[in-house]
């Protein structure tokens, strides 16, 4: 913790630079009416020792991955980040000036940004990368206007099987710069609806948006919905909150994709409460000027060596504005430098067998919790390492108190996105899930009695009847309950 004190001395100069006699007359603007007359209701000064113990005692309240076993996802993802990785990202050649436009002072910056664009299109099977984004829902919605750029097109077609949370971005860019937004529903199968998908295209499309894994966990067929992209002459536009399945599934670049944006906090970033994140964005080199952000390129000076240069930076700090495809003014560059560090340490092995304890742990945990009495899986298509259980008859708030006493984060309540999943969760397992913990969380959702109907035997008539009438409406159950 750093403290800088301003003392009475130090207020005095700084006004007389400024030009003010007091720190009042700093908000002279505001209209007396409105200023608090009163001092501000706040604890007494602490001395530094007493301050730090009542920060500690504040952090102490927070759950930690640690101290609880926890099945939360929805793009913020629990991974093993080896020792070393922090070790590496103090090393000095890494810690040059913040600013990578002079190259001859920011060669660490500028190579490990030149690596992170590399790693992002062997990831993503695409051609050219940007130097990161702020994280994956802003990079979507600059998906989207690239979209516009490149066809002169402006609207925008959106799974809703997308993250809430990027669609509400993708709306909020979208809706101030004309672009209009339509969203496609999910089938029974928890995948995009095709058949909708095709009738919501339109000759004013500019782009096609799907995730995968999309937020439910399940894997898109992502070869069948670029070819509905392509068929309307609009591009398709796939994000990947979850780059980890990239160690198993097919690139999207090698399905058609014509952009590729996603997050990458799961490679080698700790979840830390929400953030710092890490976006992502590749596309097609025929596209490259239309990218935003910035481009590192590979060069060699006069003697021979190797070198990095900054080759492209369509943003306004640079050219002009008509002319800038975006304020993007900025990258997640030591984010970016904890992923190419921790994708480096695993390799192509590494990453395929991460991502395969991923799949193997989650289905086993599917197959778990469809077991128990009261719950079901809610979908029937494949998914990575995100699955959802329909809770029966129990509020899935309820469920989740009722884990939470046995210490267990419990998943995501979907009703807050979907008023049709209202009885749903959204559970996530990674590969430091281990089974006792996975078989801890069925027996957990056994005690919470979710198979027991109330109010006695014509309650117990009537809940055998709706759930009867619910299992006719949907797709059969692959053996074993995994899906």
């Amino acid at each position: 913790m750093r403290y800088i004190p301003n003392t009475d001395a130090d207020l005095r100069g700084m006004l007389q630079v400024i030009g003010v006699r007091s720190v009042e007359d700093l908000f002279a603007d505001i209209p007396k009416d409105l200023r608090l007359r009163r001092p501000l209701k706040v604890p007494r000064a602490l001395g530094e020792s007493g301050l730090l113990q009542h920060l500690k005692a504040l952090a102490a309240r927070n759950a930690d991955v640690e101290s609880v076993t926890s099945f939360l996802g929805a793009g913020a993802y629990n991974h093993f980040v080896p020792a070393v990785s922090g070790q590496l990202l103090l090393r000095g050649e890494f810690l040059t000036a913040y600013t990578p436009y002079q190259p001859e002072v920011s060669q660490g910056t500028l190579q490990f940004l030149y690596e992170f664009q590399t790693f992002v299109c062997l990831l993503t099977g695409m051609e050219v990368a940007n130097a990161s984004m702020y994280e994956g829902a802003s990079a979507l919605a600059e998906a989207a206007l690239m979209a516009g750029r490149v066809t002169g097109r402006r609207g925008v077609v959106i799974a809703r099987s997308v993250h809430p949370d990027y669609r509400r971005v993708v709306a909020t860019y979208a809706g101030h710069a004309g672009f209009p937004v339509r969203e496609v529903p999910f089938t029974e199968g928890g995948g995009l609806d095709l058949a909708a998908a095709r009738k919501a295209l339109t000759p004013e499309t500019g782009c096609l948006v799907v995730q995968s894994p999309n937020f439910f966990g399940t894997i898109e067929d992502l070869e069948e919905v670029g070819g509905l992209a392509r068929a309307a002459g609009a591009l398709f536009v796939v994000a990947v909150a979850e780059p980890v399945s990239l160690g198993l599934l097919k690139p999207p670049g090698e399905c058609g994709a014509d952009i590729v944006v996603g997050e990458g906090q799961p490679l080698g970033c700790p979840v830390s409460y929400g953030g710092p994140n890490l976006g992502f964005f590749a596309t097609r080199e025929r596209h490259m000027r239309h990218m935003p952000g910035r481009l590192v390129g590979q060069t060699v000076d006069r003697e021979g060596r190797t070198g990095y240069v900054l080759t492209l930076a369509t943003r306004e700090q640079h050219i002009r504005r008509e002319k800038a495809t975006s304020n993007i003014c900025t990258s997640e560059s030591l984010v970016g430098l904890m992923a190419i560090i921790f994708l480096s340490l695993l390799g192509r092995q590494g990453m395929r067998e991460l991502a395969t304890q991923n799949l193997q742990k989650a289905a086993y945990a599917g197959a778990r919790v469809a077991k128990v009495p009261g719950f079901s899986l809610r979908f029937s298509g494949p998914v990575f390492n995100e699955f959802v259980v329909a809770c029966g008859r129990r509020k899935p708030a309820e469920v989740n108190r009722a884990l939470w006493g046995r210490k267990v984060l419990g998943g995501v309540e979907l009703g807050r996105y979907y008023p049709e999943l209202a009885d749903c969760l959204l559970c996530c397992v990674t590969e430091l899930h281990t089974r006792e913990q996975i078989d801890g969380l069925a027996a957990a959702l056994a005690a919470t009695d979710g198979a027991r109907p109330r109010g006695g035997a014509t309650a117990r008539a009537k809940g055998k009847a709706v759930a009867a009438k619910a299992r006719a409406g949907r797709p059969a159950r692959r053996k074993g309950g995994a899906r």
